[in-house]
């Protein structure tokens, strides 16, 4: 139930459009209303298509696809009483009619039986006689169970009767990808690239797999064939580019993704990379063009905002990286590699505070690496927050309950507290952990380390 472009077609749309404007009824075929249906569908013009579906029944009411489409509007509309009992009724006239399996097998997806879905389209393969899209229904119901062997196999079967179905040889290939199966995956896009050596989708996704393994130049000769199969897919020269820059070959690099710009319409991925490689190449002034270019076409790309805020962090330019990376937090504030940059910069340019705050954020969003608690304590300490630091190091203690450098830490601000008890507990811990981490008392609390009672306390241990 394809709709055509042929003069036909365009001609039957044309007239029922003219005649919803002026309220005139016409007649129009079954088929005529079958076209006109699937037009509205794929337009999205859901409306239009329920006005054809209800005059093509009121002409034609005995019409399976007809009503077929109206259990297809049912299921949409999340009315699966009514889809189903439409269903049961064609099963009756059309027990051998493989759309009304389809159907049933859609409304018990949408009802999360999808081992029922699967059963339904299995008798359906055994009614039809293209089978390619019956695979690759079923390879998407195995994919809702996460059953990825099975869904790989489905979408296999269906490429062998359609090598041309990019979306079944997309699906297979993240099924490989999930089972962690790169070299298998070589092996099956090797063999489908034999039967057809001018797939550009399937040389794109071999030159991928190479990648993922790190077989580089490998990678490369296949992205090269992709481009020779289609001289203007993007996405191989994004690609292509990736390999280069792992290869150090930055300039070759530059070629490709310029290339990306003048086929289509900037991307900030091409921009940022484009940004990384005369970074690298030590062109400051064209990197720094790129990284604006990146952050003004996608203001919402995180890794746009985390080059340019690092690019002037490497310079030493603290002030410009902190324009930029509050910049980012007004934009996002939920990102936790932000607040992390924010922290490190403010505690360069001396602003504890403001570290403490951002390393504060970044530990409140899930940032649980063990130096942002360190760093945090350091600083409160700094502050004189005696307290806070102890708290936030007992916090961290939960998640590196083995750790000597929280342990040390503790017992300094035990001992500078005069809560002896708790400072030589710890301290025992920490020298227990690892001794060679003393010097942090020495670093942090260098009056308690010169005190006679921590003198004695650490000599008991040595």
């Amino acid at each position: 139930m394809e709709f055509s472009q042929e003069e036909p077609h365009k001609v039957s749309l044309k007239k029922f459009e003219s005649m919803l404007k002026t309220n005139n009824v016409l007649f129009f075929d079954s088929s005529e209303f079958e076209n006109i249906i699937h037009h509205y569908l794929n337009q999205g013009k859901v409306s239009l298509a329920k006005k054809a579906i209800k005059l093509g029944l009121d002409q034609h009411p005995t019409s399976t696809n007809l009503k077929l489409f109206q259990v297809e509007i049912y299921v949409f509309e999340n009315k699966l009483k009514e889809a189903n009992q439409l269903l049961d009724a064609l099963y009756i006239l059309e027990p051998s009619n493989e759309e009304i399996y389809i159907q049933k097998a859609n409304i018990l997806s949408k009802e999360d039986k999808h081992e029922a879905a699967i059963k339904v389209l299995k008798t359906a393969l055994d009614l039809a006689e293209e089978t390619s899209e019956l695979h690759s229904l079923i390879g998407m119901e195995y994919l809702f169970l996460d059953k990825f062997q099975e869904a790989k196999h489905s979408f296999m079967r269906c490429l062998a009767e359609d090598s041309e179905d990019y979306s079944s040889l997309h699906n297979v290939m993240y099924c490989f990808d999930f089972l962690n199966e790169n070299n298998e995956a070589i092996k099956f896009l090797n063999e489908y690239l034999d039967n057809n050596p001018y797939s550009e989708v399937g040389w794109h996704q071999l030159g991928k797999q190479y990648y993922a393994i790190k077989e580089y130049t490998k990678s490369l000769n296949a992205f090269d064939f992709a481009i020779i199969s289609d001289d203007r897919f993007v996405g191989a020269y994004l690609e292509k580019g990736k390999v280069l820059e792992k290869l150090k070959r930055y300039n070759e690099a530059i070629e490709n993704y310029a290339l990306t710009l003048e086929l289509d319409d900037p991307t900030s991925f091409a921009l940022l990379r484009l940004g990384c490689c005369h970074e690298k190449l030590g062109q400051d002034d064209l990197a720094k063009q790129y990284y604006y270019k990146t952050v003004k076409e996608d203001p919402l790309l995180d890794k746009g905002w985390i080059a340019i805020t690092k690019f002037y962090n490497k310079q030493k330019n603290y002030q410009k990286a902190l324009y930029y990376i509050n910049k980012a937090i007004n934009i996002d504030s939920e990102n936790v590699v932000y607040w992390k940059l924010f922290a490190q910069i403010n505690h360069r340019l001396n602003y504890l505070e403001e570290a403490e705050r951002g390393y504060k954020r970044a530990l409140e969003l899930g940032n649980y690496e063990l130096n942002s608690w360190l760093q945090r304590t350091d600083i409160l300490l700094q502050l004189g927050e005696n307290e806070a630091a102890s708290l936030n190091l007992i916090q961290a203690a939960e998640f590196y309950p083995e750790e000597s450098e929280i342990e040390f830490r503790l017992a300094g601000i035990y001992y500078s507290i005069l809560e002896t008890e708790k400072g030589s507990y710890h301290l025992k811990n920490a020298w227990t952990i690892n001794p060679e981490n003393a010097i942090i008392i020495e670093e942090l609390f260098p009056t308690i380390y010169k005190s006679l009672t921590f003198k004695k306390a650490l000599n008991k241990l040595q």
